[in-house]
Formats: structure tokens, sequence, C-alpha cells
């Protein structure tokens, strides 16, 4: 019996819900301003106090990565602008763990949610305002109940929540808009009176909360699982991906496996392909290496997992492929420097990025900035 009874707990035990993966609800009005001290991109750390002078403290959780909230970003700077005079604090706060984040959620921003990555992302919208970062341990977005990026939390002058919810109705539209229930809750906080829409919907990109690593690991699982094929390049299929008959972005590698820099920056490309798989992008690489090194070649992009997602492979089997991986074998690789990109001097690494219709939009030989080979691909998503 004792037996059976033990049997029963450990069953019970394996469909109990894992500790931490119940979404928190969200802070209700009312409510005390939650204490915290979160490290900013300026190199101070923050806490309830250090905006005790302000009337009003506007928390807003957002991240790097998020269409929603990259579209809110100069938005949020204008509101910071618009309302610092009044007696108003603004505070971001990105409260998402980068590595509960898979490959194709990041395909709208060249920014990851790393803290280090907090830095750069705010000098492109000119944050003057503290960012934060909550996003190792998420104990702040967690008492919040921060759903989404962005979401905003709205606290008066006793630091209690008055108001709660999306910024305006702009979604993704980063001009101006009709309404912003920010600022009427602002404007309502300032003048002392009740706020009319305390609670709305924070529509935007969920919050990556720690449990969702396992989805990460599952994903990359996943993909380690992918066959890794090389086919022979000569003049004609070089002819085929720089004429690029497709509706994609091709993002063109040349490397080899005695480069130092293209081994060094493979990973970071191949990652690039796996952040727009479901976009309009397709990455292809070249090796340059001697048509005898292909065991070393095929070694190589199978240790980096240069596997090709279903869209791609779809896309260019279409346009006459019959890989995303390839090795110059057909002589004299002048032909296929003239037909890919002829002013490519032949220095490696060496990277262009082809429109559809065969158009170069940019190039780049030498070590790679990621950085910007992201943002060179959104550029050309325009």
């Amino acid at each position: 019996m004792t037996k059976l009874k033990t049997l029963i707990a450990l069953a019970a035990a394996l469909v109990l819900p894992v500790v931490g993966q119940e979404i928190p609800k969200v802070l209700a009005i009312g409510a005390d301003l939650p204490n915290f001290s979160l490290p900013g991109t300026d190199g101070k750390t923050y806490t309830p106090a250090d905006f005790r002078d302000s009337k009003v403290l506007c928390i807003i959780f957002t991240s790097n990565h998020c269409p929603d909230a990259v579209a809110a970003a100069a938005r949020t700077e204008q509101i910071y602008q618009d309302y610092k005079d009044k007696g108003v604090a603004l505070v971001a706060v990105n409260g998402n763990n980068p590595g509960s984040l898979t490959p194709d959620e990041l395909g709208y921003s060249p920014f990851s949610d790393s803290f280090e990555e907090m830095t750069p992302f705010a000098k492109d919208f000119g944050w003057t305002f503290p960012y934060l970062y909550d996003g190792e341990k998420q104990e702040f977005v967690t008492v919040c109940g921060g759903q989404s990026t962005p979401h905003v939390f709205l606290f008066d002058a006793d630091r209690k929540l008055r108001y709660t919810g999306r910024m305006d109705d702009a979604g993704r539209n980063s001009g101006n808009v009709d309404k912003s229930y920010l600022r009427d809750a602002l404007d309502a906080v300032i003048a002392g009176t009740a706020v009319k829409e305390p609670v709305t919907r924070s529509f935007g990109c969920s919050t990556k909360w720690l449990f969702k690593k396992a989805n990460v690991a599952a994903d990359q699982g996943s993909w380690e699982k992918r066959p890794v094929t090389v086919s022979d390049l000569n003049e004609e299929i070089s002819k085929k991906i720089r004429a690029n008959d497709s509706k994609n972005l091709r993002l063109v590698n040349f490397w080899s496996t005695t480069c130092g820099p293209c081994v060094k920056e493979f990973p970071a490309l191949i990652d690039a392909g796996r952040r727009f798989q479901t976009r309009p992008l397709e990455f292809i690489s070249i090796s340059l290496d001697p048509a005898e090194q292909r065991p070393a070649v095929s070694k190589f992009l199978e240790s980096r997992h240069a596997a090709i997602p279903d869209s791609v492979a779809k896309s260019l089997a279409e346009t006459g492929l019959p890989s995303n991986n390839y090795q110059w074998t057909g002589g004299n690789p002048d032909t296929m420097a003239q037909a890919i990109d002829s002013e490519w001097s032949g220095a490696l690494p060496h990277t262009v990025l082809i429109a559809p219709g065969g158009k170069i939009l940019w190039r780049h030989t030498g070590d790679i900035d990621i950085v910007e080979v992201r943002r060179q691909i959104l550029k050309g998503f325009q």
C-alpha cells in the first residue's frame, strides 16, 4: 500500500505545474508602488527614493526587441520631454530575460534584450530618462504584473497606482497618435482628478519570463537536428544567386575555414538568418576552400548548425538553388566574383546584401559588426 501511495504521489508530481510558470496578475489600481533596486544604463542603481521629489512616477516596462516597443520608443522620449517640467519622472524598465527569446522573435530590431544592448537601443532613440534592467531576477516586473512591452504603470504623489495599460492606440505605428491613454492619465493625475480610463489592455509582445528558457532550449534542440547541406557552386548558380528572382533579401557571405575572422563571425551570421526566418531573408554562405577540402567545409558547417529554415528552403528551390551553403568548384573564382559582386577585391570575409531583382544594397569586406548587419537587413525590408 505504501508503494502504491508513493507511485500515486510521483505521478501527481509529474502533472503539477512547474513553480514560476504562472503569469503574475497586473497590480490593482490603488496599490502601492512596489520597492525596487535596479541597475541603469548610466551605471547607477535606482530605487524609489531617487524619485521622491517627483509628483508623478511613470514606470514603463519595455524592451529592445519588440516591434511595438520599438515603434513607441520615440514617443516615450517625447512624453518625457513634455512632462518632465510638470513634476513627472519617467522610468523605462526592461523586464525581459534575454535567454527566454527564441531567434525568430528577434526579427524586428537590431538588438536583443540583454542589459548590454539596452545602452545602444536607448541611444538610437535619444532617451534622456533612466532605463533600468530587471531581466535577471524579474522581481519588479513580477510584482507589478508587467504583461507585455510596452506596459505602463502610473503612480501619483502618494505612490498609489492610478493608471495601468497601454500608452496609446498606435500599435506598431511609430508616428503621431490621436489617442494617448498615458497623456490623458498624466493630465488627470497632475490636475488631481480621476483618471477616466484607469485600466486598459497592454497590447504588445509578451514578457519573456524566466520559465520560457525551456522554449528556447527546445527550439535550439530542434534546430540542431536539422540537416546541413553544401552544394557545388559554379558560374551558372552564381548568376542565379545575384539575379535573386525571389521576393526575399539575400545575405551572402564569402568565407573559408582557414580565415580566422570568417570562422569567428560565422555563428553571428547563422543567428541573423534565424532571427529573420519569418521575414523575407535568405542567408547564403559560399566557401572559398579548395574543392578537396569538402569534408572540412561540411564538418565546419555542421558544427555551426548552418541549416536552412523551411521558408528559405522553399524560396531557394523556387529560384533553382539547391542549398543555402556552397563551395566554389567552378575553376577560376574571378567568374564567381564577377557574377555576384564585381566590386569585391577577393579578400575574406566578404558579405553582401542583395535585394530582389539583383541590386546590391550593402557590401562589406573584413570583420562585420553584426548589429550593423541587422540594421542593413531591417533597412532593406522597408
